[in-house]
């Protein structure tokens, strides 16, 4: 087994707990904790194949849906024992994002051979398995916290792409991309840091309400005459 399908189970692992550590906050049972484990494992990667045209990865490879149900049966057992429950969530999460951006991009460039294809496909696979499962659990969307999220999947999955075409061994590559995405993620749950948010220019709101008055006081005018 290469240090890439390693990188898959990894990845699949972490997220699969991750629902069910979210399954847990929302008092769950033990079927819907396997749910929202196998919602958030397989969910990312699934669509990652589908897009690419190849066999989805856990139909193929059924032990896949195993990791998910294990993961989903041990937190439904533990997860009494862990204090901030959504922390942990976070933190899992990151460690997943980094392992599942890289395996996304080696997975695209393996298919198709753009490193373009291939960043995209190692963002995509990170970042939506995390999102269906806040939108599912109606849980605040990591997706839209002010917190870099998509950026670190995206720069992870850059910086093993940039690693294999500049010659470096697998595992080295792989490393290097996993470093650069949790690095990211960690600093942004750490730090804060964030990118800069759209703000809508001052006073536009205010000239779009002056326009509508003038508007409704033109048009009672018109009804007069």
């Amino acid at each position: 087994m290469g240090p890439a399908i390693l990188l898959d189970y990894l990845g699949v692992a972490l997220f699969a707990a991750t629902g069910a550590l979210v399954a847990s906050r929302q008092q769950l049972d033990i079927v819907g904790f396997i749910f929202l484990a196998m919602l958030t494992g397989m969910g990312g990667g699934t669509l990652r194949d589908l897009i690419l045209g190849v066999p989805v990865f856990w139909v193929k490879q059924p032990a896949f849906v195993l990791v998910c149900a294990g993961a989903a049966v041990l937190t439904f057992f533990s997860a009494h024992l862990l204090e901030s429950r959504y922390r942990w969530v976070l933190w899992l999460d990151a460690a997943a994002l980094a392992a599942y951006c890289v395996y996304g991009a080696y997975k695209g460039l393996a298919v198709t051979g753009s490193p373009v294809v291939a960043a995209v496909m190692g963002m995509m696979t990170a970042a939506l398995g995390g999102v269906m499962r806040d939108i599912v659990a109606g849980e605040p969307s990591v997706l839209l916290r002010k917190e870099i999220y998509m950026l670190a999947a995206l720069v992870g999955a850059a910086s093993y792409v940039l690693a294999d075409a500049a010659g470096l061994r697998p595992l080295h590559a792989i490393l290097a991309g996993y470093a650069a995405a949790f690095g990211m993620r960690s600093g942004a749950l750490i730090f804060g840091w964030t990118l800069p948010a759209y703000h809508s220019r001052p006073g536009r709101e205010a000239e779009a309400s002056l326009e509508a008055a003038r508007k409704k006081r033109a048009a009672r005018r018109r009804r007069r005459q």
